[in-house]
């Protein structure tokens, strides 16, 4: 097995989170594309949505994988 510097072995319940929420940033990222140059959709905000959406998906990531780095 080769591990991750900096990441600790998951068990398989938190393996099976991480991939429970990276389906879910799928779903999400597929209806923002879906919006993206859409007329009547403010691009501004869904692009500051996009980001933030991003940033919470990687924290729910990391609130399972508790990595040991930075």
């Amino acid at each position: 097995m080769t591990a991750i510097k900096g990441y600790r072995e998951l068990n398989q319940t938190e393996i099976q989170a991480i991939n429970r929420i990276k389906d879910l940033a799928e779903d999400v990222g597929f209806m923002i594309e879906q919006l993206e140059g859409t007329v009547g959709i403010d691009q501004r905000w869904l692009a500051i949505a996009k980001t933030d959406l991003q940033k919470g998906f990687m924290s729910f990531v990391r609130s399972v994988a508790q990595p040991s780095t930075f």
